[in-house]
């Protein structure tokens, strides 16, 4: 409320949040993000929207041990990881998000995750299904490639439990899924968690809450949006 007693109008933006459910450091970046949408409740109104990337879309049926996928991909040594392992579980405790990395034994292909996102989207449930993503996969340990696991979490979130089994048993939304891939791809966003403030400002990194609440408001303030 203003000091003449109106309620000030607050401004919109959109932000297109590109990011992989086996990310860690996407699920860092959301609750951080969220964390500063929180503190801009009465200055910004922020629409998010989830689009897809694929940190291993050539990931096999069954997955890959994740220290044994780690190794291959980036050469980390046993070491490394652990002090990898380290530094996301603080980064995750200070935005409330508790790893249980020794239940997250494997890699999956997310392709069909990202299906069910595009689908939610139509039902106004993307966000709390990416939540539950996350949680099934970093906190639980679940396959989020197994049809059956990816359908129970889809009714946990509110879809229809046999409408996902359908979606996931046919090739619905594959090639949206696809085309928004490259979408982005094509316009050079190669790593995640990345976002796209207003189809135009790129940030990029799990970045804190306050670098998110800084960098909003700026964007939201600028005359010429």
């Amino acid at each position: 409320m203003t000091g003449n007693g109106e309620f000030a109008m607050t401004t919109a933006i959109r932000i297109d949040v590109l990011s992989d459910p086996v990310c860690p450091w996407c699920a860092i970046g959301l609750a951080a993000m969220e964390m500063a949408i929180q503190r801009l409740a009465n200055e910004v109104a922020i629409e998010l929207n989830f689009e897809p990337f694929e940190l291993n879309p050539d990931m096999p049926a069954g997955g890959q041990n994740a220290i044994e996928h780690i190794m291959q991909k980036y050469g980390s040594s046993a070491d490394e990881i652990a002090r990898s392992q380290a530094s996301i579980r603080a980064h995750g405790r200070d935005v409330g998000f508790y790893f249980d990395l020794e239940k997250r034994t494997h890699f999956f292909n997310t392709f069909d995750a990202h299906r069910l996102m595009y689908w939610a989207k139509s039902k106004g449930l993307q966000r709390r299904l990416a939540h539950t993503l996350f949680s099934a996969y970093f906190i639980n340990g679940k396959d989020i490639s197994d049809h059956a696991t990816l359908a129970e979490l889809a009714s946990e979130v509110g879809l229809p439990a046999e409408q996902a089994r359908t979606v996931l048993a046919s090739e619905q939304f594959a090639s949206e899924v696809r085309e928004r891939e490259h979408y982005f791809t094509r316009r050079g966003v190669h790593a995640v968690p990345a976002l796209i403030v207003d189809g135009r400002q790129l940030i990029t990194g799990a970045q804190s809450a306050d670098y998110f609440e800084q960098a909003f408001r700026q964007i939201a303030a600028q005359p010429d949006r």
